[in-house]
């Protein structure tokens, strides 16, 4: 099950990357959002998962896994963009102004992703060595809402600062960090059922090899 909840992180992570250039409008020009937002949020779950079946080293790898693997790939769609073309393909602007995010704001993912993941992973494991085995849904949220308002907060200042005023730095911190955490709130059923289900497939992987 490890594997699998490994795999879908890392995926998501690079999903993310690739689709963070649409914005979209959520609730008629109440909040504008990179599409990654729907995405995204959903990594800090699948660590969290992670690290109540397999530990914290196990969450850590995970986390360090994904920064290896979103500069590979960030580094072969660099190749992919500047290819040479053929002479019929007539979409190569398109695909780069799509898939070719600025070098300020790849930093800026990077450095938001490895700060706030690493201390999602911190917060989590300081809850559990607390409460033990309960309180998931503590624990859970907890840690999520204290990495999502720092990856939140470090991304936006670091890739828009000095490019939009302070209010509208302000006001995008906001908008991102309140729907990340209605999501993680609308998520717990879902820790909560993949914990479980990781667990019964080790038990069943365990019998297995004995």
């Amino acid at each position: 099950m490890l594997l699998y909840l490994n795999a879908l992180f890392v995926g998501l992570l690079v999903i993310s990357n690739i689709i963070s250039v649409k914005l979209f409008d959520l609730g008629g020009g109440l909040a504008i959002l990179p599409a990654a937002a729907i995405v995204y949020v959903f990594t800090y779950p699948l660590t969290d998962v992670i690290g109540e079946v397999y530990g914290k080293e196990a969450a850590r790898q995970t986390v360090n896994a994904g920064f290896i693997t979103q500069i590979f790939a960030s580094l072969f769609i660099l190749i992919a963009i500047n290819l040479p073309p053929a002479e019929f393909f007539n979409y190569q602007e398109e695909f780069k102004t799509i898939l070719s995010g600025s070098f300020r704001i790849i930093i800026a993912s990077l450095i938001a992703y490895v700060i706030s993941q690493n201390l999602d992973v911190v917060v989590f494991h300081k809850l559990k060595q607390k409460h033990g085995t309960s309180k998931l849904w503590l624990r859970n949220n907890s840690s999520t809402m204290a990495s999502q308002l720092v990856d939140t907060t470090l991304f936006i200042t670091i890739a828009f600062y000095g490019v939009l005023p302070t209010s509208a730095l302000l006001g995008l911190i906001a908008t991102q960090y309140i729907f990340k955490m209605v999501v993680a709130i609308i998520d717990t059923p879902l820790v909560y059922l993949l914990v479980r289900l990781a667990r019964k497939s080790d038990t069943a992987t365990n019998k297995l090899a004995a």
